[in-house]
Order: structure tokens, then C-alpha cells, then sequence
């Protein structure tokens, strides 16, 4: 009898004791602060790729950085806009490449190849002013 109150009791420690690491690790993921910087990144990436989806080349183009502009010829940038109806994309996390550049690797789909056409890469964005963001490199 007393060992398996001994048993209750070790139970009911463990189980305070889980619960209370648990919800420190919830209180330790809540004090993240956010970045406002990669949070400006991430938006003009994601402004860029729906303007790929869209086919939307003026607000694409525009949203290229100067270096972008003079690396990728105007026959590169039709195709690159010119995706199949089904065109979507998915950004993954990304990261602080150096100060003023993020990287993020994007998945897209329904590229003008061919419908099930899917490629692998990664968008660049660089700060390009002082709220302004850039594409530096295409996915």
C-alpha cells in the first residue's frame, strides 16, 4: 500500500514537472522578438514571387535591384514572368546572409516548361534604401 502511494506521488511530481517545463519552453519561444528587417525581406519576397505568379513584369521588374537588372537580359526576365496558369510558390525560412541581405529558399511551381514543372532555389533580397528592398537574384 504505501509503495504505490510512494508511485501517486512520483507520478504527480513528474507530471507538475513536465507541465512546468512545458510551459517554460512556451514562455521561452514567446520572448523571441521579431526582426523588422527580416520581416521587410520576407514581404518583398513574397511581393515578388506573386507578381511572377500574377505575370505581372512591371512590378516585378521594378522590384529587381540595378545589379539584378544588368545580370538578367529581357529574354530571361519574359520567360522567368511568363509561368503556367497553375504557377505557385512556397517560401521557406530564411536567413541573415550578411548585414542588409536575406536568402530564402523558394519552391516554384507550374513553371511555363511544362505544368508539373517544379524548381528549386533561392531569392535574394537586399535593403536597397532606407525602407526599400530589392531582388538581387532570381530563384
Amino acid at each position: 500500500m504505501r509503495s504505490q502511494g510512494m508511485r501517486c506521488r512520483a507520478l504527480l511530481l513528474i507530471t507538475f514537472l513536465s507541465a512546468n517545463c512545458w510551459a517554460h519552453t512556451l514562455r521561452a519561444k514567446r520572448s523571441v522578438k521579431p526582426d523588422p528587417a527580416y520581416s521587410a525581406a520576407l514581404q518583398a519576397a513574397d511581393r515578388f514571387l506573386h507578381a511572377w505568379q500574377t505575370q505581372d513584369h512591371e512590378a516585378g521588374i521594378m522590384m529587381l535591384s540595378d545589379g539584378a537588372r544588368q545580370r538578367i537580359s529581357p529574354e530571361q526576365l519574359e520567360e522567368f514572368f511568363s509561368p503556367a496558369a497553375n504557377a505557385a510558390f512556397e517560401i521557406q525560412h530564411g536567413k541573415l546572409h550578411k548585414a542588409g541581405e536575406y536568402v530564402f529558399p523558394v519552391v516554384l511551381f507550374g513553371l511555363a516548361e511544362s505544368s508539373g514543372h517544379v524548381r528549386f532555389g533561392q531569392i535574394v533580397i537586399v535593403k536597397a534604401g532606407k525602407n526599400d528592398w530589392a531582388v538581387e537574384r532570381l530563384p
